[in-house]
Order: C-alpha cells, then sequence, then structure tokens
C-alpha cells in the first residue's frame, strides 16, 4: 500500500497523533520486525496521547489562570509557611473536586496564596476537570455590568458548570449588597455539586464582618465554609524572598 496517500488521508481525517507516529516509524531502520497489530497500537497510542495533550491545552488556556507556569511540581516546601505536603499531594489528586468540596487559602500578601490555587487549578486540568481563575474585585465589576447589559444569567450558567472556580483576593473590602447577592447566587449554584477555591488575606472568622449582612453571611459560610478544606499560609512574603537584593548604591540614590 502506498504510505504517502495514507499520510494524505490521515491529515484529511485529522489524526495528527497518528500521522506524526507514521512518520516516525518511517524513519526507524529495524520497524519492519514489528508486526501489523504492534505498529496500529502504537499509532493508536499516539492519537489517544495527542487528543489528550489538545484538551489539556484547551482547559488550561479556558482557565485563564493568573500564574499559567504554576504546577505542583514547583511549590516551594523549604519556605516556612505552614504547608502540609501530605495535604497538596492529596488535593492535586482532584478528589476533592470530583466530591464537590471547596479549599480556602488564608494568608497575608505574598505568602504564595495565588501560586498555589493556580497550581492545583493546574493538577485539576490534567486530571481532566475544568477550572476557571477569577479575581474577586473584577468578577464584582463584571457581575455589576452583566446585570445591565443581559449577560448575568449567561455568566453565572457558565460559572456553575465549571467544575473549579478560583476566587482570589476576596475580601479586599466590604462587599455591597449587590455583591453579597452575587457571590450567594454563584456559591448556591454551586454548592455540592461543584469546587470552589477562596484565596483570602482577612481570616474566615472576620468574613461576618466583611461580607456585611449577617443573613447573607450564614449562607454564605454554610455554603463555602463548611465544607472546604483551610489552609493558613505564614511566614514573610515570598515575593521579598525572591527580589533581588538592592546594591549599596542603589539604595543611597
Amino acid at each position: 500500500m502506498l504510505t504517502h496517500p495514507t499520510l494524505d488521508k490521515l491529515q484529511q481525517l485529522r489524526l495528527s497523533g497518528m500521522h506524526a507516529a507514521l512518520l516516525e516509524q518511517q524513519r526507524l531502520p529495524d520497524i519492519g520486525e514489528l508486526g501489523f497489530e504492534e505498529r496500529l497500537g502504537l499509532l493508536v497510542d499516539r492519537e489517544l496521547t495527542a487528543r489528550e495533550d489538545r484538551r489539556l491545552r484547551t482547559r488550561l488556556r479556558q482557565a485563564q489562570l493568573r500564574d499559567s507556569r504554576a504546577c505542583p511540581e514547583d511549590i516551594d516546601w523549604h519556605s516556612p509557611r505552614g504547608l502540609g505536603k501530605a495535604l497538596i499531594t492529596q488535593l492535586a489528586t482532584g478528589q476533592w473536586i470530583h466530591d464537590g468540596l471547596n479549599l480556602i487559602l488564608e494568608g497575608a500578601a505574598g505568602t504564595g496564596k495565588t501560586f498555589l490555587a493556580c497550581a492545583l487549578a493546574h493538577s485539576a486540568c490534567r486530571c481532566g476537570y475544568t477550572a476557571r481563575y477569577l479575581r474577586w474585585p473584577r468578577l464584582a465589576e463584571d457581575l455589576a455590568l452583566a446585570h445591565g447589559d443581559g449577560r448575568y444569567p449567561m455568566l453565572m450558567r457558565a460559572f456553575a458548570r465549571t467544575q473549579l472556580i478560583i476566587i482570589d483576593d476576596f475580601g479586599l473590602a466590604t462587599l455591597t449588597a449587590p455583591q453579597r447577592r452575587d457571590l450567594l447566587e454563584l456559591l448556591d449554584d454551586r454548592h455540592g455539586h461543584h469546587a470552589t477555591l477562596v484565596c483570602a488575606q482577612m481570616p474566615v472568622e472576620h468574613w461576618h464582618e466583611l461580607i456585611g449582612d449577617p443573613t447573607i453571611a450564614d449562607a454564605v459560610l454554610d455554603r463555602l465554609v463548611h465544607s472546604a478544606y483551610r489552609i493558613t499560609l505564614k511566614g514573610e512574603s515570598m515575593r521579598k524572598r525572591r527580589s533581588p537584593r538592592l546594591t549599596p548604591a542603589t539604595q543611597s540614590e
């Protein structure tokens, strides 16, 4: 059978993995020692790998992670931050997302909450889950605009379908009445079905006064905190540790 027509047909069928694998097989001098089923198996395996790679790239692109390079393998375990390796390893399996549980990351600015959240989201995408990174200040503004231009139901449906949502920089300011209602609506759609990860400088104990309305605060905490893992990061800013030290000449300027 002619090889070139087969390659053309693989391209037409959008079987790029099999196409690349067949080209590689052609360049192997001892490929004839393998039987038909073995060679076909290699082609199929390559196609499956290529498709999963494409799906992973799509999930990562849709996640819009603030730190797209963050992954569990790059987590800094040496800095004393109160970060338990056993728990993070467990979370990286994605079982908590499958179970519809939540995760709260607390700590001062610069302690690595965003990096850790993005690393866990990256791991979730590897496991086949969809994820989305959101900063609360920008999300609150977008939801306020969506109420006026008719996008609100569409946005909320999209968030409700996403298996892991990260809400970063939560609680930088006291919530307004519309923001309280939007947050409760968002969490109510997800409660018991999908996972939510919240990064906040303010400890959970102060969220009642942060949210403002006691009734809505109780409802938010009931849907978020009571079914959540909770990690408190400590220590000095990671940005301070990683920034280059000023030279004496720079300091004197």
